[in-house]
């Protein structure tokens, strides 16, 4: 992957707000972690445990991000994922912050930072989406 934000659909819709909207509309935790890109403290998230079947939606804008189908218990305490439930839906960036080389994944509709990707995963991506349990709404089916 190249330095350069990544996506498969450069046609998704944008979702902008003012930092007065985006502090009224999330919880302190939310904002922090969706605005600027803080990290929730392992095993302490509503959903790295979850088991309940349903689709995990972007909880700043609401946006399809992944499946139950592709969640795994990775031992990391956090929500992991195989893959996203449509791969347009995620910007991947890359982010050198804390003297780290990582990639970084956004919501592609409201640019809000969710987690990281790490190449260490199960399965024939072998990727493990690693994300902030508080930057997601469970909808449950």
């Amino acid at each position: 992957m190249n330095d350069t934000t990544r996506t498969q659909n450069q046609t998704t819709h944008r979702v902008e707000k003012s930092d007065s909207e985006w502090r009224e509309q999330l919880t302190p935790e939310q904002y922090e972690v969706l605005r600027h890109k803080g990290t929730e403290r392992a095993f302490t998230g509503q959903y790295w445990h979850e088991k309940r079947d349903g689709t995990y939606r972007c909880a700043g804008c609401g946006t399809e991000l992944f499946s139950s189908d592709t969640k795994f218990d990775s031992g990391t305490g956090w929500p992991s994922f195989t893959e996203p439930a449509d791969r347009a839906n995620v910007e991947l960036v890359e982010d050198r912050s804390w003297g780290m080389r990582r990639i970084e994944v956004n919501c592609a509709a409201c640019g809000g930072h969710l987690g990281h990707v790490f190449p260490d995963g199960p399965g024939e991506t072998r990727e493990r989406y690693c994300i902030n349990s508080c930057s997601l709404e469970l909808d449950e089916r």
